[in-house]
C-alpha cells in the first residue's frame, strides 16, 4: 500500500456493513491486474474532497476512453518495489536473480507507459490521463533499464557478457569440462572392454563429473566413489586420472560465482541510485491499474461520471459544479450488486418451475435542496430496500471515485452515510431487535446533519404499530430539522400523511400490478403507495379465507384510505397513459418538421443550381461580346493587347461573380440576409426628384423627373421621357456638396473649447473578424465617434462572410446610429459581403 496517498477526508460514517461496501469492492477489485491495485480497491473509502473526487472521475473516464480504443496501459507485472529499492540502498547489498527479474518486467511497463503517445484525435479527450501519469523516468532510470536487459537472461540469469571476467571464466569452465569429459569417456570405453562399466554415460555427484560402474569391480579401479544407485548395483566413481581436473573445474566454479555476486552487487547499487524514478513509474502503473479497474467495471455495468454540486463554489468544473439549489439525483440507477447477482443466476428471478428472466427494474428518484426528504410507501417485495440500498451504494461509489450504474446521478458531497436497515436483533448483548434499532437511530439522530445521507428501513417497525408510528413520524421530522438528506421506507399511514403535509417531503411509492398483484418495483414520486399486505399475503399463497377473514378485520378508515389511493394510482396510470401519447405525437410532429425541412432543402439546392446556369450563361454571354468587340479593331498590335486586357478582367470578373454569388447563398440559406437592404450593394439606394442618375441600358446620363413607386422612376434623357427601375441605374451623379465643416472646428469657432487625444489615431477602416456580436458592437460604436469627431465621411467595417451573423446584427447597429447617414455593402473591390461601408452625417 506504500504506493498509494491516503485519500483526503475520508467519510468516516459510512454504515459499510448494512449497504454491503465490502462486496462491491470485491466485484470492482476482480478487473484489476496487479496485486497492490486490487489491495487499493479492496481498502478504498468514499472521500468529502470534492477536489479529489472531481479528479479521479476524470481520470477514470479518460481510462474508459481510451480502452473504448482497444488501447490499454501496459501493465504486466506491477508491482511494489519499495522493499527491493530499500534493500538496494544498503552497501554491498545484491538482489537475487529473480528479483531483478522482476524489476525488470516492471521498468519495461514503465518505459512502454512513458512511450505511449495518444493520437492527434485523442490527445485532447487523454491529455490529463498522459499528464498526471507520465512518469518522471529520467535519462538515469532508461540507462538502468538498458543496462538490466544486457546483462540478464530472460530467466533472471546473468548473461555470459555482464562483465569480461564472467565471460572468460565460463569460457574456461567449459573447455574444462570438455576436457573431463573427453578423459572420462576414453576411461569408459576402455573399462567396457572387461565389461566393468554399467553403461557408457558421463554424469555429476556432487558437482564432480562421474561414471557408472558396477559395484563389484569399484575396488579394481583407483578413484574416489561419489555415491550409489538405489539398487546398489551400480557405484558412481571419480577416476584418479579426472581428480585433478574436477579441483579444477570447482575452482572456477566457486570463481563464477564470486564475479556473479560482484555482478549482482554492482548492479544493486545502480538499482539504489534510481530507487525514486523507480518508485515513481510503479506508482503511476498501479493507480493506472485502479483506474482501468474502474473503467472497465463502468463498461461492464453501464456506468457514468456522477455530478457533484458544491454550495457557493460557482464557477467549478461541471463534474463538480456550484449551483445555487443542491439536489440529488438519479434517473435509470442500478444497484451492481443486484445486478451481478441476476447475471450469475443466468439473467433469472425466482426459483422452481415459475423462475422467469427480468432485468432490473431502474430507479430513478429526484430531491432537491426544498425537499430532501422522501417516504418511500408499497408493498412488501416491492423493492423499498433496494431502493434505499441503491441511493446509498451509489452515493458511497460516486465518492470514492467509481462510475456508477444510472443514466445520469447528481450528487451533494456527503460527510456521512447513515442507514439503518435491516434486522439489527443482538443475541450476544441482550438485545431485541427493536431495542438493537432505538440504539442505531439514537446514534444516527445524533450523528446526522445538512451534509448527511440517512437512510431508513421500515422506520418504527417492531412494536406497537401505533406507537411504531408516532415514534417515525417524531424520528422523521427530527431529521427534517436538521435538514439532513432522508430517503424513508415504511407501511405506515401516519408517515405517508405527515410526507403529505409537511413542506420539505415527498412521497414516493412503489408500485403494484392491480391485477396480477405484483410488484412492478417501478419507484413513482409525489404519491403514497399501497401496502397491500393481505393481497400480497394471497399471492404468495396464504389460505384465501384467512386472507378474507383479514380483510373483514379491516376498519372502514382503512379501508377508505385504501380506496383513495387506489382510486389516486388509477389517475396517475391515466395521466402517464396520455403524457406517453403526447410524448408520441410531438416525435411525429418533429419527423414530420424534419421531412418538410429536407424538402425545402431540396427545392433550394435545385433553385441553386438553377442560378449558376444562369450565371455562367451570363458569364459566357459577356466573354463573347468581349471578344466580338476585339476582333473588331482593325489594327493588329492594338486588338492583341485588349484582348490580354480583356481577357485579365474577364478573369476577375468571372471571380468576383463567384464570390458573390456563393456569399448571397449561404447568407440566403442561413437567413442572414433577410430584411437586410445594404446586401445588395449594386442597387442604388437613395434616388431623388432632380437627381441625374447614369442608366446602364443606355450608357447615358439621365435627369429624375418623379417617382411612380418605391423601384421605378421617371426620366428625361435629353427630350426624351422614359421609365426606369432602380436595377437599371448604374449611379447617382449628384453635384459635389462643399465640404462640411469638422465638427471639432465648427466648435472651436463658436469659442468651445474642444481637445482631441491623438486624432492623428483615427481610421477609415475597422476589422472585428472573429469578435463576437457584443465585443464587435462595442468596438464599432467607439470607432464611429472617433470617426466623427475626426469629420471623416465615409469609413469601412470589415466583418467578413461566415454565417453573417456578426453582419446583420452590426447593419441593425449601424441603422440606429446617430452617426451613421447610409449604410452600404462594399463593393467586390472593397470586401464584398465581407465589409459594409458607412456613409457619416456631416
Amino acid at each position: 500500500m506504500s504506493l498509494f496517498a491516503s485519500i483526503p477526508s475520508v467519510v468516516e460514517e459510512c454504515s459499510a456493513d448494512a449497504l454491503e461496501w465490502s462486496r462491491l469492492r470485491e466485484l470492482v477489485a476482480e478487473f484489476a491486474v496487479s496485486g497492490c491495485a486490487r489491495e487499493w480497491l479492496l481498502a478504498l473509502e468514499p472521500s468529502r474532497d470534492p477536489a479529489w473526487i472531481a479528479e479521479e472521475h476524470r481520470l477514470a473516464a479518460e481510462m474508459g476512453r481510451l480502452l473504448k480504443e482497444g488501447a490499454a496501459p501496459p501493465l504486466q507485472g506491477v508491482f511494489d518495489p519499495t522493499s527491493l529499492v530499500v534493500r538496494a540502498r544498503i552497501v554491498g547489498a545484491a538482489l537475487e536473480p529473480e528479483e531483478f527479474r522482476e524489476l525488470l518486467l516492471l521498468l519495461d511497463s514503465i518505459a512502454a507507459w512513458q512511450a505511449f503517445r495518444p493520437a492527434a484525435a485523442q490527445a485532447a479527450e487523454l491529455a490529463e490521463l498522459t499528464a498526471v501519469f507520465a512518469p518522471r523516468m529520467g535519462s538515469g532510470v532508461a540507462a538502468l533499464l538498458g543496462s538490466l536487459r544486457s546483462r540478464l537472461n530472460p530467466d533472471g540469469s546473468l548473461a555470459d557478457g555482464a562483465s569480461p571476467g564472467l565471460r572468460r571464466v565460463r569460457r574456461e569452465m567449459e573447455r574444462q569440462q570438455h576436457a573431463i569429459e573427453e578423459g572420462l569417456r576414453r576411461i569408459m570405453r576402455r573399462l567396457s572392454e572387461g565389461g566393468e562399466t554399467q553403461e557408457e554415460i558421463v554424469t555429476i555427484r556432487g558437482e564432480r563429473f562421474v561414471i557408472p560402474i558396477k559395484a563389484e569391480f569399484k575396488r579394481r579401479i583407483p578413484g574416489v566413489v561419489h555415491g550409489a544407485s538405489s539398487s546398489g548395483q551400480t557405484v558412481y566413481l571419480e577416476p584418479l586420472e579426472t581428480i585433478e581436473q574436477n579441483n579444477e573445474l570447482t575452482r572456477l566454479v566457486e570463481e563464477e560465482q564470486a564475479e556473479i555476486r560482484r555482478v549482482l552487487a554492482a548492479m544493486t547499487r545502480e538499482i539504489g541510485l534510481e530507487a525514486e524514478g523507480i518508485l515513481e513509474g510503479a506508482r503511476a502503473l498501479a493507480r493506472l491499474d485502479t483506474l482501468r479497474a474502474r473503467a472497465r467495471f463502468a463498461a461492464s455495468f453501464d456506468c457514468v461520471s456522477p455530478r457533484f454540486l458544491v454550495p457557493g463554489e460557482a464557477g467549478r468544473e461541471p463534474d463538480t459544479a456550484g449551483d445555487a439549489e443542491l439536489r440529488l439525483e438519479l434517473k435509470e440507477a442500478r444497484h451492481p450488486l443486484l445486478e451481478n447477482r441476476i447475471r450469475a443466476r443466468g439473467g433469472t428471478e425466482g426459483n422452481g418451475p415459475d423462475s422467469r428472466p427480468r432485468g432490473i427494474v431502474p430507479l430513478t428518484l429526484s430531491l432537491e435542496d426544498r425537499a430532501r426528504q422522501v417516504v418511500i410507501s408499497g408493498p412488501n417485495t416491492g423493492g423499498k430496500t433496494v431502493a434505499l440500498k441503491t441511493v446509498g451504494m451509489l452515493a458511497m461509489m460516486a465518492q470514492s471515485g467509481i462510475p456508477v450504474p444510472a443514466r445520469e446521478a447528481v450528487f451533494p458531497v456527503f460527510d456521512a452515510v447513515l442507514a439503518d436497515i435491516g434486522d439489527a436483533q443482538s443475541i450476544e448483548n441482550d438485545l431485541s431487535t427493536f431495542s438493537s434499532r432505538v440504539l442505531n437511530l439514537n446514534r444516527i439522530a445524533q450523528r446526522a446533519d445538512g451534509e448527511s445521507l440517512v437512510l431508513l428501513d421500515e422506520l418504527g417497525s417492531s412494536t406497537d404499530p401505533e406507537e411504531g408510528a408516532a415514534l417515525a413520524v417524531a424520528l422523521a421530522r427530527h431529521f427534517l430539522d436538521r435538514r439532513a438528506w432522508c430517503v424513508i421506507s415504511t407501511h405506515y399511514t401516519a408517515l405517508k400523511i405527515y410526507a403529505a403535509g409537511n413542506r420539505g417531503v415527498l412521497n414516493a411509492a412503489v408500485g403494484i400490478d392491480p391485477e396480477t398483484l405484483e410488484p412492478t418495483y417501478e419507484l413513482r414520486m409525489g404519491v403514497p403507495g399501497i401496502s397491500a399486505g393481505i393481497n400480497v399475503a394471497e399471492r404468495l399463497g396464504l389460505d384465501p379465507s384467512i386472507a378474507a377473514q383479514a380483510r373483514r378485520q379491516l376498519d372502514s378508515h382503512a379501508k377508505d384510505v385504501s380506496l383513495f389511493l387506489d382510486q389516486l394510482h388509477a389517475q396517475l396510470e391515466a395521466i402517464e397513459a396520455e403524457r406517453e401519447g403526447l410524448r408520441r405525437r410531438e416525435e411525429e410532429v418533429v419527423r414530420e418538421k424534419r421531412r418538410l425541412d429536407a424538402e425545402g432543402l431540396k427545392e433550394w439546392r435545385a433553385k441553386v443550381r438553377d442560378l449558376e446556369g444562369q450565371l455562367q450563361s451570363l458569364l459566357k454571354d459577356f466573354a463573347y461580346r468581349v471578344r466580338e468587340s476585339v476582333a473588331a479593331i482593325d489594327e493588329r498590335a492594338g486588338q492583341q493587347k485588349l484582348s490580354k486586357e480583356a481577357e485579365r478582367r474577364l478573369a476577375r470578373l468571372r471571380r468576383e461573380f463567384s464570390e458573390q454569388f456563393d456569399a448571397a447563398v449561404v447568407a440566403q440559406h442561413s437567413g442572414a440576409d433577410k430584411g437586410d437592404r445594404a446586401a445588395q450593394p449594386h442597387l442604388v439606394r437613395e434616388v431623388s426628384v432632380g437627381d441625374t442618375v447614369r442608366l446602364k441600358s443606355l450608357g447615358k446620363s439621365a435627369r429624375v423627373l418623379r417617382r411612380i413607386d418605391a423601384d421605378t422612376f421617371e426620366v428625361a434623357v435629353g427630350a426624351m421621357k422614359m421609365r426606369a427601375e432602380r436595377s437599371d441605374i448604374a449611379a447617382v451623379e449628384r453635384p459635389m456638396a462643399p465640404a462640411p465643416l469638422n465638427p471639432v472646428v465648427a466648435a472651436r469657432q463658436r469659442g468651445i473649447s474642444v481637445t482631441l487625444t491623438r486624432p492623428e489615431a483615427a481610421s477609415s477602416e475597422i476589422n472585428v473578424i472573429g469578435r463576437t456580436v457584443e465585443e464587435a458592437g462595442e468596438e464599432v460604436d467607439r470607432f464611429l465617434d472617433q470617426a466623427f469627431l475626426a469629420g471623416m465621411p465615409r469609413v469601412r467595417i470589415v466583418h467578413g462572410v461566415g454565417m453573417g451573423v456578426l453582419r446583420r446584427a452590426l447593419r441593425t447597429q449601424l441603422a440606429q446610429h446617430p452617426h451613421v447617414q447610409h449604410v452600404a455593402e462594399a463593393t467586390q473591390a472593397e470586401g464584398g459581403a465581407g465589409a459594409t461601408v458607412v456613409d457619416l452625417r456631416p
